[in-house]
């Protein structure tokens, strides 16, 4: 087993090791004293993983019952918060119990959010089960669900207790799942590592998986410390959002169905690349991301995905942030008006 100590204000474990899922009744035990817990997941990987989730929780001595919404980012939202909300009470939750977040990203954000604010605040862990969120999500406790203006801008910081990622369930994804976490994987290569870029851009989505074990536990890694130098993202944590103001207006305009967080981000690394960075540096980024069969573009017109932006979180008052690597391993954060980041884009 890897184990990666995230040292925020509430520290925690990300434990790496295939197989783990079996255990993991017997792994939050170690770190938790509920003798209670409430599973939420989706109807996919409800089907898959949550029979032996409970197993193992019933082996270790804590009770338990499983909510289930359907698969997919058009669940993120406040009605199915307040549907949790809901179950939560019926099944009479304290403050001594816990949640545990068994899927991807969505589940994983939707229930730290309802982990942050019911009761004020309970323990929740992480058991993610694609690329996605293993290697970004799951760690660093942002919590959110997205509302009619935008993505993830109702949420809280919410740091889990523990994070099991079982490299066995990334087995079952299919391509597209898949690709849509490489995204993130080479999110990471071109901030802050390009040995990482450059093992990622030496495979392609037919043969990642034989290194994937070693691209988790890096990925993880990176944002480790990016997470314990700036846990509540007034700083350098920023740098995680490379691709992303694009890439989430780009996800609004499609109305968060047929376009994959992903390939919005995919898209958007490339698009403010192209704009802003040199041309070797882009060409490289826009080779990586063909080889998992990822976007580089975009139909949505600019001038129709930019009101998305300004409504982006990383927007302070007049002024947006956005990330730049002029050169692989490395981003800057650059602040500017919206009215000058609307010329960049539109130029």
């Amino acid at each position: 087993m890897k184990k990666i100590h995230v040292n925020t204000s509430t520290p925690y474990d990300v434990l790496i090791e295939r197989g783990s899922l079996k255990r993991s009744g017997e792994l939050i035990s170690a770190v938790s004293k509920a003798r209670k817990a409430v599973i939420i997941t989706d109807d996919i990987v409800g089907r898959l993983y949550a029979d032996t989730l409970c197993d193992s929780l019933e082996k270790s001595g804590i009770s338990h019952s499983v909510f289930t919404f359907p698969n997919g980012e058009h669940s993120k939202n406040l009605s199915t918060l307040s549907d949790i909300f809901d179950f939560l009470c019926d099944e009479n939750i304290t403050r001594s119990d816990l949640l545990i977040a068994l899927g991807g990203g969505v589940v994983g954000d939707i229930t730290g959010f309802a982990a942050a604010s019911y009761l004020r605040g309970i323990d929740f862990v992480q058991i993610p089960t694609t690329l996605l969120a293993q290697v970004d999500s799951s760690v660093g406790g942002k919590t959110a669900v997205d509302i009619k203006g935008g993505k993830n801008l109702v949420g809280a910081f919410k740091q889990p207790v523990l994070v099991i990622c079982d490299s066995d369930t990334l087995d079952t994804l299919s391509p597209e799942i898949l690709s849509d976490g490489m995204a993130e994987c080479i999110k990471y290569g071109m901030i802050r590592d390009r040995k990482l870029f450059d093992l990622i851009a030496s495979h392609d989505l037919g043969n990642i998986r034989d290194v994937i074990d070693d691209m988790v536990y890096t990925c993880i890694d990176i944002k480790r410390d990016v997470v314990e130098n700036d846990e509540f993202d007034r700083g350098e944590r920023m740098i995680l959002n490379f691709g992303h103001t694009l890439g989430h207006a780009i996800e609004g305009w499609h109305n968060y169905t047929d376009y994959t967080h992903g390939m919005g981000v995919s898209a958007g690394m490339c698009m403010i690349s192209r704009r802003l960075a040199p041309a070797d540096v882009t060409a490289m980024l826009e080779k990586c991301v063909k080889a998992y069969s990822l976007p580089t573009d975009t139909e949505a017109p600019m001038n129709e995905l930019l009101p998305f932006c300004t409504k982006d979180k990383k927007r302070d008052a007049a002024n947006i942030s956005y990330i730049i690597c002029k050169e692989i391993g490395k981003a800057d954060i650059v602040k500017v008006t919206t009215a000058q980041f609307a010329e960049l884009m539109e130029g």
